[in-house]
């Protein structure tokens, strides 16, 4: 698979199909990119499970941590990887033990690792590099817009304002197949710094 470029059908079929998502590298604290994401995915119904060896004894948003995924104790459909690319394919290996597997890897902003993704691919899972479920979420359903930015997503009809664990509509048409050209120039950047 082309991980360069994702349809929106494809990430659609993801966050529309997935309920529990364990977040590898979750932080309690309130600034963090990954306590942002997580709070949004809990506000919209998704059963969210933080996952970060450095907060046992700890809980976010009432969710308490735990150690590792072999830790979580139920199926889970996704393993969101909050982590650095170097951080991946052990997060994947582990993910791979699990019976039942998760149904999606999907590696946050500036993550990429091809390897990992093959070895996923290779076991069934659907992977996705270098996206964020939170954005793709407001992008899909247009909440992004609210929010003074252009999402390409054509409706004539603004989705409504969510409550606590409403899921909205993530069926709404975007133009320009939904490439997100800024995060894939700031994952370049970032890497060629390094």
């Amino acid at each position: 698979m082309n991980h360069d470029t994702y349809s929106d059908d494809y990430i659609r079929g993801i966050l529309n199909s997935v309920k529990t998502i364990a977040m590898v590298g979750a932080s309690p604290v309130e600034v963090r990119p990954s306590y942002f994401a997580f709070k949004y995915l809990v506000q919209r119904g998704y059963d969210m499970i933080p996952v970060n060896p450095g907060h046992i004894g700890k809980s976010l948003m009432g969710r308490p941590f735990v150690a590792s995924l072999a830790e979580i104790g139920k199926p889970i459909d996704m393993v969101e990887i909050f982590r650095s690319s170097n951080h991946i394919m052990p997060i994947v290996e582990e993910a791979l033990k699990l019976a039942p597997p998760p149904k999606v890897i999907w590696m946050q902003l500036g993550g990429r690792d091809d390897e990992a993704a093959a070895k996923a691919e290779a076991a069934g899972l659907k992977v996705v590099m270098n996206r964020c479920p939170k954005i793709e979420y407001g992008r899909l359903s247009s909440e992004i817009s609210w929010m003074g930015v252009n999402s390409r997503t054509i409706s004539a009809k603004r989705a409504p304002i969510p409550t606590q664990g409403m899921r909205l509509s993530l069926n709404r048409m975007s133009v320009g197949g939904g490439t997100t050209a800024a995060s894939d120039r700031a994952a370049k950047n970032k890497t060629e710094q390094s």
